[in-house]
């Protein structure tokens, strides 16, 4: 029986700025996996010679927390783009959690960072009494995957 998400694989294009960017989001590294590539993983993944560079990146201090698993594949190289959009079929956009949200939303747009594009300002849910509820925002990371940050009300 399954106990939860271990981790979710996110394959980039630009290992040192696709790190930058999630370590604004509050993510660290939690093991650097340095350069990775064996038979092992080559059988396992189903990968011709795989040969990347990766680390595990965690939020918080939970050791049980979900994990980010950052990936820029040397061999082979990536290919594609993320799904065009989010009604696309398979994993669609990464959920986080933050309870400060539009100061989260404020500091990656002053980041500036090139490929993160903002879908809309946040967007607040209004709970039945008419105040503010839930609220959500999706942006692009540097690679187009999409970022969602949801802060309860």
């Amino acid at each position: 029986m399954v106990k939860g998400i271990y981790h979710i694989n996110v394959n980039v294009t630009n290992f040192a700025r696709s790190l930058a960017f999630y370590e604004l989001l509050g993510f660290r590294v939690v093991r650097d996996l340095s350069e990775v590539g064996n038979t092992y993983l080559e059988r396992g993944l189903r990968m011709p010679q795989p040969r990347g560079r990766a680390a595990l990146l965690q939020c918080g201090d939970d050791k049980r927390s979900t994990r980010l698993d950052l990936i820029e594949w040397k061999s082979p190289k990536p290919e594609g783009k993320p799904y065009p959009h989010l009604w696309h079929v398979g994993m669609a956009r990464i959920a986080l959690v933050t309870d400060k949200l539009q100061e989260l939303c404020d500091k990656v747009k002053a980041a500036n960072l090139e490929g993160v594009e903002f879908f809309s300002e946040p967007q607040v849910f209004p709970q039945k009494d008419g105040k503010g509820g839930e609220s959500f925002v999706c942006f692009t990371d540097p690679d187009g995957t999409v970022i969602e940050l949801i802060q309860f009300g």
